[in-house]
C-alpha cells in the first residue's frame, strides 16, 4: 500500500490578541467555521476583525449580511473599531446584502447568489452573518427541515470546494449545540455572556477545531475600542523567558526583615505577607520596591485598594520617588479595579509589563482587594486562577510579593484569609498584641521553602520614614493569643558598651559559630563599612576573635562569664 503523503495545513493569524494561542496556533486555512452563541456575544465583531486581519486585494474577502444587519448599519458600527480600515472596503473587502433573496423565502436563490459572488470575486475569505436569519425566513412547512438540511450541506460543500476560509455566524442556545451543522463544521467557536448579579462577563470556548489541539476551557473575552481581545486561561509558557532557580537573595529593604529571612528573599520565590488591617502590609511592599530600585532592578506593582496617585503620595513619604522610576522605565504601577475584572486579564497585564520592563520584582497589593475586584463568576475559581498567575511569574525568575488582609482571630491562628498559603514559598505573618497596655505589632517568618530562617517573634513599628524593627520578644509567652504575659526567665548575658547594631552582629556570629564578614552581612543586611567597624570594635572589646582561614578573616564569639 502506497504511503500517504502528509498534507501541511497553513495556519492564519486571526488578528485577535490571544485567540491564536487558544486555537492551538491560529486558524486553519480553508476551514469551514461556525461562530455561535446568543445575541450580544461579539460574533459579528469577531468575524469582521478576522476578515480585516487577513483580506488583501490579492486575497479578498466577502461579507454577506441579511435582513437583521443591512450593510450601511454594519459599516456605521464596525468602523468605530481601530481594526476597521475604510480604505480597503470595496477592494480587499466587499460587503454584500442578501435581503432580496431572503425575502423571496427561497434558500436555493440565497445559495445561488453566494455562489455567483464567490465565482466572480474568487475570495480567500467568506463570512455569512447571520446564517440563522436566513434559515428562519423559510416558511414552516413539512418540507422545512429537509430544505434547511439540504441548504446547509450544499453551502458547506461549496465553501469547502472553493478553497476559502469561511465563517457562518449564527445565534444558538446551549440546547441547540447538537445541530447537524456542528458536525459539518471544521471549527466551532462558542461566544457567551455570563451574568452574575450586576456583573456581565464575555467568554469564548473552542468547541471544535479539526487538525489541531485547541486550549480547553472558557476564556475571558473583552470588546474594547480595538475590537475583540481573548485572555487565555492557561498562560503562555515562553521558553526564552524561563529562568533557572537562582540562589541569589533579594533584600526586602528592611534590615531586620532580611535578618529574619536568612539574608533576604530567595530570588524567584513567591512571598505571602499576611496581616490585619493597619499592620503595615503596603509599607512593607513599598520597602520591597525601593530595595529593587536601589539595586537597579525594574518593578511592577498591581494596586487594587487605592488609586495610583494616592499610592504614589504614600510612597513619597517613605522617600521613594515612584514618578522618577516610572520615567526611567524602572517601574509600572498597574491600577486594576473594575468590578468585572478577570484573573486572566490581570495576568496578561502583569506579564506584558514584566516582559516590557524586564522586571524582576512584582508586588500584588492586595489579594483581598484583588478578589473583591473580580467579577463574581471568577471568585469561585480564585485559588486555581491565583495559582496560575503566581506560577507563570515565578517560572520566569520573577520574585512575587503578595499582601493579604487577615481578620484577627485569637482563638484560631490563620496565616491567610483563604486557603492559599500553599501558593507561597515564603510566608510572613503580622499580628497585633497588647504589651504593657499598648497595642503593638509583631511579626514572624512562618515558612521558607528550602531555606533556614529565624523562628523569633519580633516587634516592629510603622514610622513616617517606614518600617522599623524592634526587639525580639523573648520575655513573653502567649504572644499570638493577643494578650501576652511577662514571664520570669534567665536573662541572656548582657553586652555592656555595645550599640544595638553591634549586638545584632555579635548575635549573628554566635549563631553561625564562626563566619566571614560576607556571611554576617548576608544574614544581617548591614552594609559593608558599618559591618567592618562593628566587627573591629567587637574584636577590640574581646567579644570576638579573628583568625585567617583559607585566605579570609573568620570571626568567632568568645565565651564570657557574667556574674549574677
Amino acid at each position: 500500500m502506497a504511503e500517504i503523503e502528509k498534507v501541511a495545513i497553513a495556519r492564519l493569524d486571526t488578528g485577535v490578541p490571544g485567540l491564536n494561542m487558544v486555537l492551538g496556533g491560529g486558524l486553519p486555512e480553508y476551514s469551514f467555521n461556525l461562530l455561535a452563541g446568543g445575541p450580544g456575544g461579539g460574533k459579528t465583531t469577531l468575524g469582521m476583525q478576522m476578515l480585516f486581519a487577513n483580506a488583501t486585494p490579492e486575497r479578498p474577502g466577502l461579507f454577506f449580511t441579511v435582513l437583521g444587519e443591512p450593510t450601511l448599519k454594519l459599516l456605521r458600527y464596525e468602523q468605530q473599531f481601530s481594526f476597521f480600515k475604510p480604505e480597503v472596503v470595496g477592494s480587499a473587502i466587499r460587503l454584500l446584502n442578501l435581503s432580496d433573496e431572503v425575502l423571496q423565502h427561497d434558500l436555493g436563490k440565497v445559495l445561488d447568489r453566494i455562489a455567483r459572488e464567490v465565482e466572480e470575486v474568487k475570495p480567500a475569505f467568506v463570512v455569512v452573518d447571520s446564517f440563522r436569519t436566513v434559515v428562519r425566513t423559510v416558511p414552516n412547512t413539512g418540507k422545512r427541515a429537509m430544505q434547511v438540511e439540504h441548504f446547509v450541506q450544499n453551502l458547506a460543500l461549496q465553501l469547502t470546494s472553493w478553497e476559502v476560509t469561511s465563517f457562518l455566524i449564527g445565534e444558538y442556545t446551549d440546547a441547540e449545540s447538537h445541530n447537524p451543522l456542528f458536525t459539518v463544521a471544521d471549527g466551532v467557536l462558542w461566544l457567551s455572556q455570563d451574568v452574575d448579579r450586576n456583573s456581565v462577563v464575555r467568554k469564548l470556548r473552542v468547541v471544535k477545531m479539526r487538525g489541531q489541539a485547541p486550549m480547553p476551557g472558557l476564556h475571558t473575552m473583552r470588546i474594547t475600542g480595538n475590537g475583540v481581545q481573548v485572555f487565555p486561561r492557561i498562560p503562555q509558557r515562553r521558553e526564552e523567558t524561563e529562568r533557572p532557580k537562582s540562589r541569589r537573595r533579594l533584600s526586602t529593604g528592611i534590615t531586620g526583615m532580611d535578618e529574619m529571612m536568612g539574608g533576604g528573599i530567595p530570588a524567584g520565590d513567591s512571598v505571602m505577607l499576611a496581616g490585619p488591617t493597619g499592620s503595615g502590609k503596603t509599607t512593607f511592599g513599598t520597602h520591597f520596591l525601593a530595595a529593587g530600585a536601589r539595586a537597579g532592578e525594574s518593578n511592577v506593582v498591581a494596586v487594587f485598594e487605592e488609586y495610583p496617585d494616592e499610592y504614589i503620595r504614600r510612597a513619597a513619604s517613605f522617600g521613594l520617588d515612584l514618578p522618577a522610576l516610572m520615567d526611567q522605565g524602572k517601574l509600572k504601577v498597574i491600577y486594576l479595579r473594575p468590578l468585572d475584572l478577570s484573573v486572566d486579564e490581570t495576568l496578561q497585564e502583569i506579564q506584558d509589563w514584566v516582559r516590557q520592563l524586564s522586571a524582576t520584582r512584582v508586588l500584588i497589593d492586595s489579594l483581598s482587594g484583588f478578589e473583591v475586584a473580580l467579577a463574581p463568576t471568577f471568585r469561585e475559581d480564585f485559588r486555581e486562577s491565583l495559582y496560575r498567575l503566581v506560577t507563570a511569574l515565578t517560572a520566569t525568575g520573577v520574585t512575587v510579593l503578595m499582601t493579604d488582609e487577615v481578620v484577627e482571630s485569637y482563638s484560631n491562628l490563620h496565616f491567610t484569609s483563604r486557603t492559599v498559603s500553599f501558593l507561597a514559598d515564603d510566608i510572613i505573618v503580622q499580628r497585633y498584641a497588647e504589651l504593657d497596655g499598648e497595642l503593638r505589632t509583631v511579626l514572624a517568618v512562618v515558612k521558607m521553602r528550602g531555606s533556614r530562617h529565624s523562628k523569633d517573634l519580633r516587634m516592629y513599628e510603622i514610622t513616617p520614614s517606614g518600617a522599623v524593627f524592634g526587639d525580639v520578644l523573648r520575655d513573653y509567652r502567649g504572644i499570638l493569643s493577643g494578650s501576652p504575659q511577662l514571664q520570669r526567665r534567665i536573662r541572656r548575658p548582657a553586652y555592656p558598651g555595645l550599640t544595638h547594631e553591634e549586638m545584632i552582629v555579635l548575635d549573628t556570629v554566635i549563631k553561625l559559630r564562626g563566619a566571614a564578614a560576607g556571611d554576617v552581612r548576608a544574614r544581617t543586611g548591614i552594609a559593608s563599612d558599618p559591618l567592618e567597624r562593628a566587627l573591629e570594635r567587637l574584636v577590640t572589646l574581646g567579644y570576638v576573635t579573628r583568625s585567617e582561614e583559607n585566605g579570609m578573616s573568620v570571626y568567632r564569639a568568645v565565651a564570657r562569664i557574667v556574674d549574677g
